[in-house]
């Protein structure tokens, strides 16, 4: 209990960058995490579907232990051998040549812009634009801020960099008309997540594929939330079949430790010596826990349990709607949103915490649902129950 006093004691040296409630978490475990007075929650965001294997998988504590003992960081000036497995894993799943290994995705899509310039430069008389779609978001850096659709941030840190039209997601005539001699890229998330798991029918990516070969520019698919699994497929793109010139991957992809990667055809890659760097990128601790993750994720049957589990969450999301009266369920796999069709986001997510359960309500009238990807049957309809009963008190 002590400790818990003198937790909160200094939570003023933090910078206050966002609402955070008093809570201070000390234990994960699976689909729980344990606040300082031993209370537990059922973790449905499980930190924005970056633990994909829950909080303390026994694999990625191994992999962590194990590496540490043998080999922290060698410079990325240098090979290392679980960067070397992981590039290889990497690549050869999702279909392209080359990969950058960053330490968030924010990184990962700063440098999927910088290497479609550069291509641009080489290959498209200098073209830079990059087409990107209303309501995106793709990072908090500021190029990554200035490619994102969210309302105000263009104005935010003024001046925002240049070169980001934005179109409608889901509107290829749109994005068939913005195209320009200037434009080098398309970059699209083949989900919207942040903009309330906006999913775009399966004909939006393939005419996207289409538009971009006939054009002769680049596709990036931004797959940092959508990637790993997380819908179904190893990647989202696999739902249509098509390949994108570049994909970022992020959360993840490491399983709860920052790791990203920047993957590309070889035609694309394009980056000189010093172009491209970071002091971090690809070290052997954080390669090692991706490919304990990687590993996790191609076990027989793994997958299949992510779509079915996705299905059984929702059936039971839809019930839920049905008997409160509230909208539309979205997404697919175990990145779901709930239309709430009132402004409730907010009151649902701290009353539910109250509660013990974390959700996210990315949209004021929006409930997010990014659970564990080997999250077990019982324990949704825990948190369905748990839901029910807080929607229950408000509705």
């Amino acid at each position: 209990m002590q400790h818990s006093t003198n937790a909160k004691n200094t939570q003023n040296a933090l910078m206050e960058i966002t609402s955070r409630p008093a809570i201070v978490f000390t234990k994960g475990r699976g689909s729980w995490l344990y606040d300082s007075d031993g209370k537990a929650y059922l973790d449905f965001i499980q930190g924005w579907a970056v633990n994909c294997l829950g909080h303390s998988p026994a694999a990625l504590v191994a992999a962590i232990s194990d590496q540490a003992e043998t080999l922290i960081n060698a410079s990325p000036a240098f090979f290392n051998q679980p960067m070397l497995d992981l590039a290889a894993a990497l690549t050869g799943g999702a279909g392209l040549d080359q990969l950058f290994f960053a330490n968030s995705g924010a990184e990962a899509n700063e440098g999927a812009i910088k290497l479609a310039r550069k291509w641009g430069q080489l290959h498209r008389n200098g073209a830079y634009e990059i087409i990107t779609t209303d309501h995106a978001f793709h990072g908090r850096t500021l190029a990554t801020m200035a490619a994102s659709g969210k309302e105000g941030w263009d104005t935010m840190y003024a001046p925002s960099l240049s070169g980001f039209p934005k179109v409608p997601f889901g509107d290829l005539a749109a994005m068939a008309a913005a195209i320009n001699p200037n434009t080098v890229a398309v970059m699209v998330e083949p989900i919207q997540g942040e903009a309330g798991v906006i999913d775009a029918d399966d004909s939006y990516m393939l005419g996207l594929r289409a538009l971009t070969e006939a054009q002769g520019i680049l596709l990036i698919a931004d797959e940092i939330q959508t990637g790993m699994g997380r819908t179904g497929k190893m990647f989202a793109c696999q739902h249509t079949g098509i390949t994108p010139d570049i994909m970022t991957l992020g959360k993840g992809i490491g399983g709860g430790v920052p790791l990203a990667a920047l993957l590309a055809k070889q035609s694309v890659c394009c980056f000189a010596h010093g172009d491209q760097g970071g002091t971090f990128n690809g070290n052997p601790l954080m390669t090692a826990v991706g490919l304990a993750v990687w590993e996790e994720l191609n076990k027989p049957g793994f997958l299949g349990h992510v779509v079915a589990v996705g299905d059984y969450l929702t059936k039971g999301l839809e019930a839920l709607s049905a008997k409160h009266g509230l909208g539309k369920v979205r997404g697919r796999g175990l990145l779901q949103a709930l239309d709430l069709k009132q402004p409730l986001g907010g009151a649902i997510v701290a009353a539910a915490l109250d509660a013990g359960l974390i959700l996210n309500a990315p949209r004021s009238d929006t409930l997010r649902f990014m659970p564990a990807l080997n999250i077990a049957e019982a324990e949704v309809e825990q948190m369905l129950e748990m839901l029910d009963g807080v929607i229950a008190e408000m509705v």
